[in-house]
């Protein structure tokens, strides 16, 4: 890039004022054309609408089912336990406040990938089996608030 190449970006463009004129080039009918749908304040068809044929959405087949009372848990690994003291009481506030969970929906849940070298209790609202048993291998409690 040179000096001379500069140029301001598209940003800066000056907002196009319909409506103002026929030398505006935008003047009389602002661009909109003569009459019909779009020309009209307030129209235009609504997202998706195909003219009348049966809009892409409600061609293909509906499959499945959510559920509205599903409950969303932070998950938390064994591995990152790793990073508290010795001996800590690790709680779904304290890792809310470390930042390793960034928000606590239903509650905490801890799987059982990785590690646990430190003795730990753990209170969460739910653990895999495989999490629990080695935060107890590793000589620290679990509990299940």
């Amino acid at each position: 890039m040179k000096l001379h190449e500069l140029k301001p970006s598209e940003t800066r463009k000056k907002r196009n004022r319909v409506g103002r004129g026929m030398s505006s080039g935008n003047g009389k009918t602002s661009g909109r054309g003569h009459k019909g749908q779009k020309a009209r304040s307030g129209g235009g068809t609504r997202p998706g609408f195909e003219g009348g044929q049966m809009p892409l959405i409600q061609r293909i087949p509906k499959r499945g089912f959510t559920n509205i009372n599903r409950k969303y848990y932070a998950i938390v690994n064994l591995e990152t336990l790793n990073r508290f003291e010795e001996g800590t009481e690790v709680t779904p506030e304290l890792l809310l406040e470390t930042g390793v969970v960034s928000k606590l929906k239903a509650g905490v849940k801890i799987l059982g990938n990785g590690n646990v070298e430190k003795k730990l209790t753990v209170k969460a609202h739910k653990f895999s089996a495989s999490a629990k048993e080695a935060i107890e291998a590793a000589g620290g409690q679990t509990e299940v608030i």
